[in-house]
């Protein structure tokens, strides 16, 4: 298992490096740049000024890799004493990848800001989706055409039919413009540093996260009751019952078991793509983070923070993939890595 850990890692950084470049390219080739934004009063040679501090004239290939670098430094570099004997961060402008948009801003710094924010709304809703999906997936199909699944099947088929959008519009109508229960726009500024903060950043976060789970809990538990239903009439499982293991044990460890390794995949694959699909429920609910931030940079037309996002969502993928491939191992006997 170390050795084919090894190689796959040692295959993703390549890959990642031809992702990162692909998409740098068309991004970079794409027409606009920061002195597109600028009145027209400006004249050209000012503006070939700002290229030229901003160090767009120079090669593809030198700006490729001081956009690279923000992957690898994190700031500040070290620290260097002014005057007065006080130390003060220092980073070496070579490797300053900034913001058209935001003033000389870093982007990872940008980044960093936004990230946990989409990390709390994402992660949560994700892992709630998976432990109430598998459960439903199974149990529906233990119990295959009663009242129960009928009902689950149902609801499944409305909630991935509806998107994220539709609902989350629905849901503030409902919960907070009705109920009042949850309020209708986040909160970027709030922190968490009592009881009263914690109660009011869970229920600025309840509505986005139960609309990403709603949405994320159908698909998984249609794809796991599919899968269970294969499992349930294999001979294997007759086999075991006939030897007289109760029906938990079978349900438990050997559909469950085999149920788990096609949606491993549906997962780990999903997951990039509730980030993706998580733009248009931050964009309803007012959510700070990478999605908004991206729709930010795209209608500005700021291509870094563009080029990062998307290589942020590609990294997501390979990573996401290499962690499925590693749980086969756990759930399928048969698949040996040596």
């Amino acid at each position: 298992m170390g050795a084919y850990i090894t190689r796959r890692l040692l295959t993703t950084i390549p890959t990642i490096l031809f992702i990162s470049f692909v998409i740098f390219l068309i991004l970079d080739l794409a027409p606009g740049d920061p002195t597109s934004n600028l009145p027209l009063s400006v004249p050209a040679e000012t503006r070939a000024k700002i290229r030229a501090n901003m160090g767009l004239d120079d090669p593809v290939l030198p700006r490729y890799g001081k956009w690279l670098k923000q992957f690898f430094v994190v700031e500040p570099l070290f620290f260097v004493q002014d005057a007065t004997g006080v130390a003060i961060p220092w980073l070496d402008e070579q490797i300053r990848l900034t913001s058209w948009n935001s003033r000389g801003v870093p982007v990872s710094t940008i980044i960093a800001q936004r990230l946990p924010q989409t990390l709390w709304v994402v992660g949560v809703s994700y892992l709630l989706a998976v432990l109430f999906a598998i459960p439903l997936g199974v149990f529906g199909a233990y119990r295959q055409n009663s009242l129960f699944d009928q009902i689950n099947s149902v609801i499944a088929v409305i909630g991935f039919s509806l998107p994220t959008f539709f609902t989350g519009l629905l849901a503030i109508l409902v919960f907070s413009v009705w109920l009042g229960w949850f309020p209708t726009i986040y909160d970027t500024t709030l922190k968490v540093n009592s009881w009263d903060s914690m109660i009011k950043q869970v229920r600025q976060m309840a509505l986005p996260v139960l609309v990403l789970t709603f949405f994320q809990i159908a698909q998984i538990s249609r794809f796991t009751r599919s899968s269970a239903i294969d499992n349930f009439r294999q001979d294997y499982v007759r086999t075991a019952r006939s030897k007289g293991l109760g029906e938990w044990l079978v349900v438990a460890r050997h559909v469950v078991r085999n149920s788990l390794i096609p949606v491993v995949t549906l997962v780990a694959l999903g997951v990039p793509a509730i980030f993706g699909g998580a733009i248009v429920t931050e964009q309803i609910f007012r959510v700070n983070g990478l999605g908004a931030l991206l729709i930010l940079a795209i209608q500005g037309n700021d291509i870094p923070v563009v080029q990062t996002c998307l290589v942020l969502y590609a990294i997501l993928v390979v990573a996401f993939n290499l962690i499925a491939d590693i749980i086969y191992g756990f759930l399928d006997p048969r698949i040996r890595y040596s």
